[in-house]
């Protein structure tokens, strides 16, 4: 990793730290949390791929990267899963560990760097990651490194991360722009709002600007579900891409969901295969 790289990525890491302390909502802008019927959908895929391997081997060992404040870890530990959490947020592995913490299924990891894990000496049956990817500076090669903490005959799962937008149809990518900015002129701060849509319009990013640092995809375009998959497709026996409308507000989710139109993607890679000489 190159100095430059390494000093961006620190620069997120810090930003993800101070924007989510222990009073911040993760709910609030996080269409996968606030919506029932998408929060159901990713959690039936959970549910189906801990209850797959429960099936095989008798248990279900998961890694989730990313944690938040615990709303799909649980969603694990319901399905019988044990779960190891990280955060890159101090607050945020704290409330973990009080909440979670009794559970005795669950490992909280502080992740500093937010590639701590990836020097992990094990491997886990399930790879979980949800609003994840479209953080990290260089997605795929922190994919690339994940893979081998998965164990052979595991999966691996990533949802919630904006479409590629180069590769979406024009009327989707306008819908999701202006259905975010009828949202955006509800939640104040304008200032602030106004000088980032600015930056956003002009394609500039702001080393300094926590909002560009935590959501910078929207100048880079998105994330390449393409590429993801492609990635993936020399390690999993299985890979399946599936996209759909995601979108903050209640209403225009309502809207959403009523046409053919997709805005986010997951990922569900299945059969890890034997790492290779």
């Amino acid at each position: 990793m190159a100095p430059s790289d390494e000093h961006h990525v620190a620069a997120v890491v810090a930003a993800q730290d101070t924007g989510h302390g222990t009073a911040h909502d993760y709910e609030k802008g996080s269409p996968h949390l606030r919506h029932r019927s998408l929060r159901s959908m990713l959690e039936a895929r959970l549910r189906g791929l801990v209850a797959g391997r429960r099936a095989s081997t008798g248990g279900c060992d998961v890694l989730e990267v990313g944690g938040g404040h615990g709303t799909f870890t649980r969603c694990l530990l319901d399905a019988g899963a044990h779960v190891t959490v990280t955060e890159t947020s101090a607050a945020s592995a704290a409330r973990l560990r009080s909440e979670l913490g009794s559970t005795g299924r669950v490992e909280v990891l502080h992740d500093r760097t937010g590639e701590d894990v990836l020097a992990a000496d094990r491997q886990w049956d399930l790879a979980v990651m949800t609003a994840v990817l479209h953080h990290i500076p260089d997605y795929l090669s922190f994919l690339d490194r994940l893979v081998p903490l998965v164990a052979p005959g595991g999966s691996l799962f990533t949802a919630a991360d904006p479409l590629h937008y180069p590769d979406m149809p024009a009327r989707d990518h306008w819908a999701d722009r202006g259905a975010y900015l009828a949202w955006r002129l509800l939640q104040g701060d304008y200032a602030r709002g106004l000088a980032t849509r600015v930056r956003r319009l002009r394609g500039i990013h702001d080393d300094t600007e926590p909002s560009d640092l935590v959501e910078y995809h929207v100048v880079r375009d998105g994330v390449d579900e393409t590429a993801v998959a492609r990635l993936l497709d020399d390690h999993f026996g299985e890979v399946e891409v599936f996209r759909y409308w995601a979108s903050q507000a209640p209403l225009f989710q309502r809207l959403g969901e009523a046409t053919s139109m997709r805005t986010d993607f997951g990922v569900v890679a299945t059969r890890r295969l034997p790492t290779r000489d």
